[in-house]
């Protein structure tokens, strides 16, 4: 498989993620099972983007590893804010 056929494919792989991460928000129920579903989408989109749209597969392992970092360390907020939110909201409001 070429390159180009590769982010072509990865491509059309983080559209249909985010048409069904869309559809999922508008039809269905907010809870528990969809945020860990959306959490977990938006962990894989960002290991895509990271490791073939900035071509960070080869960087700096530091700076690779960072970027990464963040597309672990946001899907757990949110999975947290879910289940502790009103928890959250009281901590953070002066």
């Amino acid at each position: 498989m070429t390159h180009k056929r590769l982010i072509d494919l990865l491509w059309l792989l983080l559209v249909a993620l985010t048409l069904a991460g869309s559809y999922l928000g508008e039809t269905t129920k907010p809870g528990l099972a969809i945020t860990l579903i959306i959490a977990l989408t938006v962990a894989i989109k960002g290991r895509i983007i990271v490791d073939h749209f900035m071509e960070l597969k080869t960087a700096n392992r530091m700076i690779r590893n960072l970027m990464r970092a963040y597309f672990y360390v946001l899907p757990l907020v949110i999975v947290l804010t879910t289940l502790f939110g009103d928890w959250l909201a009281r901590l953070t409001t002066l």
